[in-house]
């Protein structure tokens, strides 16, 4: 397999215009994005990109959840292709690179390729997954999930949000439901870049994270009902307060993943209180735990133990309680040819690089059950994500596409 010579880069600033002509396209209040998934946001965001990727000389496929994938031909028509992506939705208050840098990030790579004329036995295929973000429609990575066969399509598209609203009505309304079958293509390899969406690189001034394994990760939605009454006029002991039930339950959530230090974690990121009023106490709550861990004991023990809290807590303040698991994934260990092939690149192409286990879940996680897989990274500013302020530099970006690239296309074989 011959490798890319060190003069293969693609062009940053093109990249870096991709990515900021991209985040017009629904803008956050606050200098980021709200591209949820299957609104009129999102449509018009996949259209943005299949418009650039047909321009590219790409044929675009979309299946019946609505993934997106653009194929560069190789030489050799019947080889199983190299894949590369990730996703284009955003969380509510979401940066503009978390996901899109992958999606255009593969992009960029084709349309150097093409600027230089290089030619690989394999076709390529940027992919842009529906619905990686998981909130609007529990749970996260759901439609590459669907492809990996984790989920079936009839149950992902049964889904609804907030509103009552069904994935696959919503994904008919916004006019990406393909016809093509989830899960029938086949795949040589896929990779996919990130932005770290943790401190470790910028605070380790490293270039490149190359991924070896992924937490895995549990979202257990907790429903507490109490009764609600007035904050002004309830003693004290004659109160059922469902909010005051998830503050303890919280505290213990924070204990359980402090036992498991350094690498174990837990919170409640998505909560809803119930009427939500300033002079009413809450008659019940629903929230999500989200607990993280490369290790599944660790996981399963994480878990146990907040059942077991969730009751501790509850039965003594007489609240009634509902446990459903709604998400989770088994921890990730990356194919060792891949993961090799990224690293290698890192190297011949003179970026410093060190291993790094990811955070938080990606549609590489899932799309790993199915075929070789690996991820890069590149730092981001204080770590933060998920977050309209989220930032990277152009020399990160590049970087990280860089090294994508060459991955890629020593995975794909250049023809000579």
């Amino acid at each position: 397999m011959t490798a890319p010579g060190v003069n293969l880069k693609i062009n940053g600033d093109r990249l870096w215009e991709s990515l900021m002509e991209m985040a017009r396209i629904g803008p956050g209040i606050a200098g980021g994005n709200n591209r949820q998934t299957l609104t009129d946001e999102d449509a018009e965001g996949r259209a943005l990109f299949r418009k650039w990727c047909e321009a590219a000389g790409c044929r675009v496929g979309v299946d019946t959840m609505g993934n997106m994938f653009a194929t560069r031909p190789g030489t050799e028509p019947d080889a199983l292709p190299v894949y590369v992506g990730s996703h284009l939705d955003t969380q509510p208050t979401g940066g503009k690179y978390d996901g899109v840098l992958g999606v255009l990030g593969g992009l960029e790579l084709v349309r150097t390729l093409n600027d230089l004329g290089v030619r690989t036995k394999r076709p390529i295929v940027v992919a842009n997954w529906t619905n990686e973000e998981g909130t609007r429609y529990a749970p996260a990575m759901l439609s590459s999930g669907v492809f990996a066969g984790i989920h079936t399509e009839a149950w992902a598209k049964d889904r609804t949000d907030a509103e009552g609203k069904r994935f696959g009505d919503e994904l008919r309304r916004i006019g990406w439901e393909g016809d093509e079958p989830t899960g029938a293509r086949k795949m040589h390899a896929m990779f996919e870049l990130h932005i770290e969406q943790g401190p470790i690189l910028e605070a380790e001034g490293v270039d490149i994270g190359v991924v070896t394994h992924g937490q895995g990760l549990s979202w257990t939605q907790i429903t507490i009902t109490g009764k609600e009454a007035h904050t002004g006029s309830t003693p004290m002991p004659m109160r059922r307060n469902a909010g005051l039930g998830m503050a303890r339950i919280l505290e213990r959530v924070d204990e359980i993943a402090c036992s498991h230090a350094p690498h174990a974690v837990g919170a409640a990121g998505h909560i809803d209180v119930y009427p939500n009023s300033r002079n009413v106490i809450p008659g019940k709550v629903v929230f999500t735990v989200d607990l993280r861990s490369p290790e599944r004991a660790v996981i399963e023990d994480m878990e146990a133990r907040l059942a077991a809290a969730v009751k501790d807590v509850c039965e003594p303040m007489e609240l009634s309680y509902e446990i459903e698991k709604v998400g989770g994934f088994d921890p990730v260990t990356f194919d060792e040819n891949c993961v090799k092939a990224i690293r290698n690149a890192a190297e011949r192409l003179g970026y410093s690089h060190m291993n790094i286990i990811s955070g938080a879940g990606h549609d590489a996680c899932w799309i790993n059950q199915v075929a070789p897989t690996a991820m890069v990274m590149c730092p981001c500013v204080d770590g933060l994500s998920h977050n309209e302020a989220e930032e990277i530099s152009k020399d990160w970006a590049t970087a990280g596409v860089d090294v994508l690239m060459h991955a890629v296309v020593e995975t794909a074989e250049i023809v000579e």
